[in-house]
């Protein structure tokens, strides 16, 4: 601990704060761990949970697929590709990309038609959108699946009820677009595995049910909600890559192509972040640490992802419960009131994050005109 301090005091003199550290060899660590857990399985890295340029290089160098959401995530994918033939370019985007937000405006359509992408869709109206602009498209159903005790829900706005299911899928079919396979996602830090269990049996059902009509699909996308290891709590990946390789060759035919879009788990624990005390005062009786970061930052996954920071201290001393707070004006911007910290930090002494290279600087706005923190690459 003593020699990871060191070195981010120094990083943090050098380069000054807010300073967001990412490690890509952890990056690397983190999609060897998922590939050697869950093998049958296709990796798709959600690129929403850190768009940096660098982490999707480095993932890409690995080996690994894209989940995308929008026509600037796919052109961040497309700069390493867009120099190959067309037949491997064509067939790298049909293979290693996926467009999972299943509404998409008609522009995007209209401009990833030439690209006969992979897209995903849960409802009528944007069938026919996809029919109208991106009839080149092949279709995922996303399903409603239960997200019951993960951090971020994602059942209340995504996902077909299952019930519905096979209508879509001969109304696709008899519009002439085909479905290649079903989708589902159990919520972003899924600590409730049955949660997994019962959307493959769900999805299980109805794969089985449209190959038995005639209507060949061969994906099977388990979505993300992977969880990362921010305490001791969390069950491991380990446990979960069993119970998902089991279930699978259980539940389906040995020719499906199983898909993952694990984002989080890639990056969370890849990054750190060295913020500066800029000023200090008691409200109330409680210490307040103002920090040069905050939610409107790289704190922000606090507001948007139900994040819990944490925050070490460089010096010791005797610890109390302080809040710190952002460099906004707005009062808002508290990332946290219930922090055990040294009582004797001053302005210009450094804390330190663990853990924030997800849903951190993907977030991150400039309001109030503060810039939000520097990034640096170690072991690019």
């Amino acid at each position: 601990m003593k020699t990871i301090k060191s070195r981010l005091r120094k990083l943090a003199d050098r380069h000054g704060t807010p300073l967001f550290i990412i490690d890509h060899d952890a990056i690397r660590r983190n999609y060897r761990h998922f590939k050697k857990h869950l093998p049958l399985v296709q990796v798709y890295y959600a690129v929403k949970a850190n768009s940096n340029q660098e982490i999707i290089k480095t993932l890409f160098d690995e080996g690994c697929s894209f989940d995308v959401a929008s026509y600037n995530e796919f052109m961040q994918v497309y700069e390493y590709i867009k120099h190959f033939g067309k037949r491997v370019k064509d067939f790298y985007i049909w293979d290693k990309i996926i467009f999972s937000n299943t509404i998409k405006d008609r522009q995007t359509l209209q401009k990833i038609k030439k690209y006969r992408p992979l897209v995903t869709y849960d409802n009528y109206d944007e069938l026919d959108k996809i029919r109208r602009y991106c009839p080149t498209a092949g279709l995922v159903l996303r399903l409603k699946v239960p997200d019951i005790g993960s951090q971020v829900e994602m059942s209340s706005k995504f996902g077909l009820e299952p019930g519905e299911a096979m209508q879509l899928i001969r109304r696709s079919f008899d519009v002439g677009l085909i479905v290649e396979g079903l989708s589902f996602h159990v919520g972003s830090q899924c600590a409730n595995f049955d949660n997994y269990t019962n959307a493959l049996q769900i999805a299980a059902g109805i794969f089985n049910e449209a190959r038995q009509a005639g209507y060949a699909m061969k994906i099977v996308d388990i979505g993300g909600g992977f969880p990362v290891a921010y305490n001791e709590g969390v069950p491991r990946l380990e446990r979960l890559g069993r119970i998902i390789n089991s279930e699978c060759l259980r539940l389906f035919p040995a020719d499906i192509e199983l898909i993952a879009e694990p984002g989080r788990f890639m990056v969370a624990n890849a990054a750190t972040l060295v913020t500066e005390i800029i000023g200090r005062a008691r409200r109330d009786g409680k210490l307040f640490y103002h920090v040069n970061d905050g939610v409107y930052h790289t704190f922000s996954g606090v507001v948007y992802d139900h994040w819990i920071p944490n925050f070490y201290a460089f010096k010791k001393g005797a610890k109390e419960v302080c809040a710190v707070v952002g460099p906004t004006c707005d009062s808002f911007d508290k990332i946290s009131v219930s922090e055990e910290l040294p009582g004797n930090l001053k302005p210009g002494d450094y804390l330190y994050t663990k853990n924030i290279g997800a849903y951190s600087i993907a977030s991150s706005t400039t309001f109030n005109g503060f810039e939000g923190a520097k990034i640096l690459h170690l072991h690019r």
